[in-house]
């Protein structure tokens, strides 16, 4: 299962790699330490097996292991991918929801906001969640129109997130609740700032991807109204 192509290109604009080099029908992310998802290799055009090789090597020069990242339904790229002792990891699901699910309801007054560029104690919930300052250079880097989100719970900033907009989609990265204050609604109130924000920004579809094995998130968001849009794994050769 993949998303529809708008959604699937926003889900590449909105996250870029530091650099991309087309390696026949696979584009290769150089991630420089910014994460599995910007460190991969996806198809994005017939490839043959020699492809695959010289995406392999693509990632050998850059220092990186090999990578690829995979729709769910690509079972030819699985197949020969898995032929080469290459096995998945990191299930993750692409979720969507209807714009109009999120904007049914005002928001608590100083609850959650939008704004660029992020404020420090912004970087500091994301630190904090695992969200590193390499990592954090992806959304800097991101091509506007983009946000920061903040959260705020019992008058402290407890929560971060990332959102930004290619075409009619608006995507939502790097979403951090500090532990104290997670189950509390608060990641709830910051996808609809999201939300709102996206609207205002012309967006007409608002997604966000989510590891399979997370839950509690996927309960959140399912929740909110979105549902799977389509799903993919991290492809790499066994330890």
């Amino acid at each position: 299962m993949r998303p529809d192509p708008a959604l699937a290109a926003a889900f590449e604009a909105t996250w870029p790699a530091s650099q991309t080099i087309r390696c026949g029908g696979f584009l290769v992310g150089r991630g420089a330490g910014a994460g599995e998802r910007v460190s991969s290799a996806v198809a994005v055009g017939p490839w043959t097996d020699a492809d695959i090789d010289a995406a392999c090597a693509q990632h050998a020069a850059w220092g990186q292991p090999p990578l690829f990242r995979v729709w769910g339904d690509d079972a030819a790229l699985i197949g020969a991918l898995r032929a080469r002792g290459m096995r998945a990891h990191t299930p993750t699901m692409v979720m969507e929801a209807p714009m109009e699910a999120l904007t049914d309801r005002a928001l608590p007054p100083v609850t959650a906001f939008a704004i660029w560029p992020p404020l420090a104690i912004q970087r500091q919930i994301w630190a904090a969640g695992g969200i590193t300052p390499a990592r954090q250079v992806v959304f800097d880097s991101a091509p506007h129109p983009k946000a920061a989100l903040l959260g705020r719970i019992r008058d402290r900033a407890a929560g971060a997130g990332f959102v930004a907009i290619h075409g009619p989609v608006a995507m939502i990265h790097a979403v951090e609740v500090l532990p104290a204050y997670r189950r509390q609604g608060l990641a709830g109130w910051m996808m609809r700032q999201a939300a709102f924000w996206a609207r205002d920004h012309g967006a007409t579809r608002i997604a966000l991807a989510v590891a399979e094995a997370n839950g509690p998130a996927q309960a959140v968001y399912a929740g909110l109204g979105f549902t799977a849009a389509g799903r993919y794994a991290y492809h790499a050769p066994d330890a």
